[in-house]
C-alpha cells in the first residue's frame, strides 16, 4: 500500500531504489551504513528515510554465527512480513537459508528489540502478502521479473519475550 504521506525527498529515495545502481546500492552499501544506526536506535531510525527498515539478527545456516541484516518490511497486525527478493538475482539470500534453517530471530524494530518465529507462507497466504508487498513497493514488481524464481515470502511471527 504505497503511503500518500512520503515527501518529495522520501519518494526519490524509493524511485531511486529501482534503478539499477540503487538496487547496487541497497545491496551492497546500504547494510553498512544501516546496520549499526538500526542497532542503536533499535530499529527506529535508518538511512533509507521513508522506508520502513528493521535490524534482523539470524543465526547463521553454516556458520551458527549470528548475522544482522537490515530489511525493508510490512506490519500486518502482530506479524512482519519480509520478501526474500534479493534484488531480483536467481539465488536466494542468505538469510533465507539462516531461517530455514533457525527460523527464531530478534528484530531492532520500531524503537524496540523483540523475539521473533519466522516462517514462509505458501498458497492463498502468500498471494495475499506478496500482493500487498508489491503495492507498497513497486521494485518488487521489478525483481520478479528479473527472476526465474520463485520469490519467499516470509512471516514473522511475535513470541513471548524473556528479555528484561
Amino acid at each position: 500500500m504505497e503511503s500518500t504521506t512520503l515527501t518529495g525527498p522520501e519518494r526519490m529515495v524509493r524511485r531511486f531504489l529501482t534503478t539499477d545502481v540503487g538496487i547496487w546500492f541497497g545491496r551492497y552499501v546500504l547494510p553498512y551504513l544501516d546496520g549499526p544506526i538500526l542497532r542503536l536506535s533499535c530499529g527506529k531510525y535508518s538511512m533509507s528515510p521513508g522506508q520502513p527498515i528493521l535490524l534482523m539478527i539470524a543465526t547463521g545456516a553454516k556458520t551458527g554465527k549470528r548475522r544482522a541484516t537490515p530489511l525493508l518490511y510490512q506490519r500486518d497486525g502482530q506479524r512482519v512480513i519480509i520478501i526474500a527478493s534479493n534484488g531480483g538475482r536467481d539465488k536466494h539470500p542468505s538469510w533465507y537459508y539462516n531461517l530455514r534453517k533457525n527460523p527464531r530471530v530478534t528484530l531492532y524494530i520500531e524503537g524496540r528489540v523483540h523475539d521473533y518465529q519466522a516462517r514462509e507462507v505458501q498458497g492463498e497466504e502468500r498471494a495475499t502478502c506478496w500482493q500487498r508487498a508489491r503495492e507498497y513497493f513497486v521494485g518488487f514488481d521489478l525483481y520478479e521479473q528479473r527472476t526465474s524464481r520463485a520469490i519467499p515470502v516470509m512471516v514473522l511471527d511475535s513470541i513471548p519475550s524473556t528479555r528484561m
